[in-house]
């Protein structure tokens, strides 16, 4: 049904044309990061690819974060990086068929990456994924971008209508703190579960 598939991403990945990576963790992500005093608690980063935010977690002494991927590469290229990463940790499976529990889930170019017609499974799945008061946060981008290829974009009417059904929408609004060239292009967000 979806033409991005494994071999989609993983070559993605292989040929270094992930092209919306940053290289690091994302200053608005850190920020929430940082102010988080519950090391202990189960945090998943879906479509993580790279993932510099679970390498920032780790560093910081977060010992339940998960990477899911399709990309066995991008997997590995978080191993390269932080040896120490826990294996079972890193979940080379289609985000959909996870059966797991946690109390925040990381978006970070995750929603933009999946093919549009997936949005509406995308929010049940994070819906049945957080624990009770678990908590979607991260960044979705606030621009058309492209129609037929990822990154697919869209704007904060959009991500109201999709999440308003299962989620207390906390906050979306414009990232203050975006790298230079994403500046305007990004919210934040904030969604507990209902």
């Amino acid at each position: 049904m979806d033409s991005f598939d494994e071999s989609y991403w993983d070559n993605r990945y292989k040929q270094h044309t992930d092209a919306w990576g940053l290289g690091k963790v994302s200053p608005p992500i850190k920020a929430y990061f940082d102010q988080i005093e519950d090391k202990s608690l189960r945090i998943l980063i879906p479509g993580g690819g790279n993932s510099y935010e679970a390498e920032y977690l780790f560093n910081n002494g977060f010992q339940n974060v998960y990477v899911v991927d399709l990309s066995q590469t991008a997997l590995q290229n978080i191993k390269a990086r932080v040896p120490n990463f826990s294996d079972p940790q890193l979940l080379h499976a289609n985000f959909f068929d996870l059966e797991m529990t946690f109390d925040i889930i990381i978006e970070q170019t995750f929603f933009c990456a999946l093919n549009p017609s997936l949005r509406t499974d995308y929010v049940q799945k994070m819906h049945e994924l957080l624990g009770n008061n678990g908590i979607l946060v991260g960044l979705l981008f606030n621009q058309p971008l492209n129609k037929d290829n990822p990154p697919f974009g869209g704007h904060k009417a959009l991500y109201v209508h999709f999440f308003d059904s299962l989620f207390n929408i906390q906050i979306i609004e414009d990232c203050y703190n975006s790298i230079a060239s994403r500046m305007g292009d990004e919210l934040f967000f904030k969604f507990l579960k209902k």
